[in-house]
C-alpha cells in the first residue's frame, strides 16, 4: 500500500463549483430574454402578409362574384369585424356572377396589418427589463455543489423536513492513507499488522456482498439454531481464512459458532469477529458490518475485559466501506476506495456530550419497564430525530458520522439480554469511549470495558452514544 498521500481527493468527495471559464446568465435572465425575444416575434408576425384562419365558415351572400372559378384556399382579410352567417345549404360547382351564390370562405378575425403603438411598447418594456436583469446577472457563475460540506439541522421550513442532521465533514485536497495513520498513531508494529489484516479480509468482504444474492445456506452450523445465509458463511469463511493464515493471530473465535481455537501456537493475539451484523436486514440490502475485537496473548480473552483490547475494528458495508479504528489517540475513520485501498476520511473522531438523535433496540420492553417506555417518551416529546434500523453496526456507528447519537438495548423477563459482550460489545465501547463517548452496561450503569468476559458467547444488555443521553438512560432507566 503507498505510503505516499493521495494527491486528489476521492471521487466522491470532490466539488462541483460549475462553469470555470466561461460566464453564465441567472436563469431569470434567461428566462426573460427569452420571453422578450417571443414577444417581438409574435408582434413582428401579426403584421406580415396575409391572414390565415385557423376555421372556416360559409357565408350567405358572400362577396358578388364575375368569374367562373373554383373558390378554394384562403382569402385576404378584409377587415370585417363580424363573425360569418352559417348557410347549412352546401354550395356545389363554382360561383357565378352576380347571382349572390353561396361562396365558402375561409374568413379570419380582423387584425390590423401592423402591430399597434401599444404593441410596440409592450415588447420595447420587456426588452429594456430582460436587458438590465440580463446585465445585472452577468459574469455571475453557477452555484457550488458540494459533497459532505452541509452542516446542523435544516433551518425551519426548509424542504419536508428540518429534523435531519448532516455531515460536518469538509472535502479536502488530500487524504492520508492507512499505512501513514497506523505508522503515527498506532505504536506498535504488531497492532499494525493485524489491523491490516483484519481489513484485507474486509475488502474481500466488500467484493463478495456485491456479487452474492441473500439465500439461506446450504448448510446450517449456527449452534443456536439462528438461520444462517449464504453471505454468512462466505464472510465467516473468509474471517477464518486471514485468521488461519495469519502468522499474528493465536487463537480465534467467531460469533457464528462461539468456540475458541487455537490457529497458531506462535501467534499473538486473540480475534474474535461477528462476521456479517445485521443478517436480518441484508435482504433488504439495507448497511450490515464486521465486528472485531483483539487482545495481546498476555490477557487473552476469557477472564479479561474490553479494556485489555490493543484495538478493535468496526466495519459498515454501505454504498461504501468503510471502517472505524481504535487508535492509540482516538478514533479513525478510514474508507475503502479506488483500488481497494484505505485512506483516512475521518480523524480523530469525536462524540458530542450532548445528542438529539436516537436509537431505541428492544422496543418490546417498553410494555414491562416503565423506565425505558419513559425514556422514548422523552425523546418523542422533546423532538429527538429518530435513526433506527435494527442493525447494530449502522445504529452504533452513526454515533461517530454525526458525532452525537444514543443506542439503548435494554433487557426485560420477556425481552432477555442478546448483545454478545466479546463479539459486539466489548469491541464498540471501545471505539466510543475513545471517541469521548459512554457506555452502560445497561444493568448497572458500569461501563461496558468492565464486563468482565468469562465465557465466549457472553450476553449483555447495553446503551452507547453521547454521555449526556448515557446519563439519562442509567437515571430513568436504572434509577442511578
Amino acid at each position: 500500500m503507498s505510503a505516499c498521500l493521495l494527491s486528489n481527493s476521492p471521487n466522491f468527495y470532490q466539488t462541483y463549483s460549475g462553469p470555470r471559464s466561461e460566464q453564465a446568465l441567472s436563469q431569470m435572465g434567461k428566462i426573460c430574454l427569452v420571453a422578450g425575444a417571443c414577444a417581438l416575434a409574435l408582434v413582428a408576425g401579426a403584421g406580415a402578409g396575409s391572414q390565415v384562419s385557423l376555421w372556416t365558415s360559409t357565408a350567405t351572400h358572400g362577396p358578388t362574384m364575375t368569374a367562373q372559378a373554383p373558390v378554394v384556399g384562403s382569402i385576404r382579410s378584409t377587415g370585417f369585424a363580424g363573425p360569418a352567417a352559417y348557410q347549412p345549404t352546401p354550395f356545389m360547382g363554382h360561383a357565378a356572377g352576380n347571382q349572390g351564390s353561396p361562396a365558402t370562405l375561409f374568413s379570419t378575425a380582423s387584425a390590423s396589418p401592423l402591430p399597434s403603438a401599444m404593441q410596440w411598447a409592450w415588447v420595447a418594456g420587456l426588452g429594456c427589463w430582460s436587458a438590465i436583469l440580463a446585465v445585472a446577472t452577468w459574469g455571475q457563475k453557477q452555484p457550488n455543489v458540494a459533497i459532505m460540506t452541509t452542516t446542523g439541522e435544516k433551518s425551519e421550513g426548509f424542504g419536508a423536513s428540518h429534523t435531519s442532521f448532516y455531515t460536518s465533514a469538509q472535502a479536502k485536497d488530500s487524504y492520508a492513507t492507512l499505512d501513514e495513520i497506523l505508522d503515527a498513531k498506532m505504536a506498535d508494529e504488531g497492532v499494525r499488522g493485524i489491523t491490516k489484516e483484519v481489513l484485507d479480509a474486509c475488502v474481500k468482504i466488500t467484493e463478495a456482498l456485491r456479487v452474492n444474492l441473500v439465500t439461506v445456506a446450504d448448510a446450517q452450523n449456527s449452534v443456536f439454531g439462528d438461520v444462517q445465509l449464504g453471505v454468512d458463511v462466505i464472510a465467516d469463511d473468509l474471517m477464518w481464512d486471514m485468521a488461519k493464515s495469519s502468522k499474528l493471530v493465536r487463537e480465534a473465535a467467531s460469533e457464528e459458532e462461539p468456540v475458541m481455537v487455537e490457529t497458531s501456537k506462535e501467534g499473538r493475539f486473540t480475534i474474535c469477529w461477528d462476521p456479517l451484523d445485521g443478517s436480518s436486514i441484508v435482504d433488504n440490502n439495507w448497511a450490515v458490518g464486521t465486528i472485531v475485537g483483539i487482545w495481546d496473548k498476555t490477557t487473552g480473552m476469557l477472564g479479561a475485559t474490553g479494556r485489555d483490547q490493543v484495538t478493535s475494528i468496526v466495519v459498515l458495508y454501505g454504498p461504501r466501506t468503510t471502517a472505524l479504528v481504535a487508535c492509540d489517540d482516538g478514533v479513525y475513520e478510514f474508507t475503502c476506495g479506488e483500488g481497494n485501498k484505505w485512506f483516512a476520511s475521518r480523524e480523530k473522531v469525536q462524540i458530542k456530550q450532548e445528542s438529539k438523535i436516537f436509537s431505541p433496540a428492544n422496543l418490546r420492553a417498553c410494555q414491562e419497564d416503565e423506565g425505558y417506555n419513559g425514556l422514548v417518551n422523552y425523546w418523542m416529546e422533546n423532538k429527538y430525530t429518530l435513526r433506527y434500523t435494527g442493525g447494530l453496526v449502522p445504529d452504533v456507528y452513526q454515533c461517530f458520522t454525526k458525532e452525537m447519537g444514543v443506542f439503548a438495548n435494554p433487557t426485560s423477563k420477556a425481552s432477555p439480554a442478546k448483545l454478545r459482550v466479546a463479539f459486539e460489545v466489548a469491541p464498540f465501547a471501545l471505539l466510543v469511549e475513545k471517541a469521548g463517548g459512554k457506555t452502560s452496561d445497561a444493568t448497572t450503569g458500569a461501563s461496558c470495558l468492565d464486563i468482565q468476559i468469562n465465557g465466549v458467547d457472553q450476553r449483555t444488555a447495553g446503551c452507547f452514544g453521547s454521555a449526556a443521553e448515557v446519563d439519562r438512560f442509567n437515571k430513568m432507566v436504572l434509577g442511578k
